[in-house]
């Protein structure tokens, strides 16, 4: 709750002790004495019952005059927005389980936590294997991207690693948007073998409309990092696969001609503190000239003190009679 007047409070509490101070007769000389055993206690509760009445009223006048106020919601007004797309490998090799508990589930959790830090910014999805999908277009619904971004899977796109088309189609899609700065975040664990763009060419498109890629190589150099192929009586089933089949040298020369930067994770930790020093490099200062909407409380509490006081005043003359 918030108060434009709060400063009235001490005036309306002034008038309500004056009202207070008039009803008991404080200042007042008797005209007429009556022996105490004479007055009825009936009388003398209506009278204190009278009075709390009338003081709660003064009360909820008092409250009324402070102006109060409960905001309702925040309607923004300009906001300068990023749109950033991720481009994720969702090849058979991300479910390697060299981490936990496999590549694939370990960079959805960490893009979720980024997508979750940057409410205002639009964010789209592509996904590629031999094909390349777009799961989602750019959209500022936080809600619908974590969704999307859980529902990754692997499977329905081929076998294989199309780099250039995937990022081809990302650059596509940011390019028709009229925002300002664009970014695409490219987390991949393999090399391009497949498709009809090669990578290199796909980021000289990106840097034709100055858009950022950040790429990043995500496994370990090892080769400790098995796929399920499947199960058996005994349990599933593993096949080992080669470590350190990352095209690191790509990624760099992407990231480099489209003025980003290139990383390697080896680790959910590694992932993480990428993932965070992008978000400081893309960080936008946001400066909106929105406009709260608020409830106004003034009538409500102030009819409420207006009734109790005119109800404590009513009884006072009609019913018992008072001389006021």
């Amino acid at each position: 709750m918030e108060y434009q007047t709060p400063y009235i409070l001490i005036l309306s509490l002034s008038v309500t002790v004056l009202w207070a101070l008039d009803f008991w007769k404080v200042f007042q000389k008797a005209q007429l004495r009556i022996p105490f055993k004479n007055i009825k206690k009936t009388t003398s509760y209506y009278r204190l019952g009278i009075f709390i009445l009338g003081l709660l009223g003064w009360l909820f006048i008092s409250y009324a005059s402070m102006t109060p106020r409960k905001a309702l919601k925040f309607l923004p007004g300009n906001i300068k927005v990023n749109d950033i797309f991720f481009v994720v490998d969702v090849s058979r090799s991300m479910l390697a389980d060299d981490l936990r508990p496999n590549r694939l589930e370990v960079a959805k959790k960490k893009l979720r936590e980024f997508a979750a830090l940057r409410p205002t910014d639009r964010i789209g999805i592509v996904m590629f294997s031999e094909k390349v999908f777009t799961l989602l277009p750019l959209t500022t619904d936080p809600q619908l991207v974590d969704q999307m971004l859980a529902d990754i899977r692997v499977g329905f796109l081929g076998s294989g690693t199309n780099i250039g088309d995937a990022l081809a189609l990302a650059v596509g899609r940011a390019e028709a948007s009229e925002t300002q700065n664009k970014v695409i975040v490219l987390l991949t664990d393999g090399v391009n073998n497949v498709g009809n763009i090669d990578p290199m060419k796909a980021a000289n498109m990106a840097a034709d409309y100055n858009i950022k890629v950040y790429t990043i190589g995500l496994g370990t150099i090892g080769d400790g990092a098995r796929i399920p192929i499947g199960k058996n009586a005994f349990g599933s089933q593993y096949q080992s696969i080669p470590g350190g089949s990352i095209d690191l040298k790509t990624l760099r020369d992407i990231s480099e001609k489209t003025n980003g930067k290139s990383y390697m994770a080896d680790s959910e930790g590694s992932l993480k503190e990428i993932l965070s020093e992008i978000q400081e490099l893309e960080k936008t200062e946001i400066k909106s000239q929105g406009q709260i909407v608020y409830e106004e409380k003034f009538l409500y509490y102030f009819l409420i003190g207006l009734g109790l006081l005119f109800m404590a005043e009513i009884i006072r003359k009609f019913i018992i009679r008072e001389v006021v």
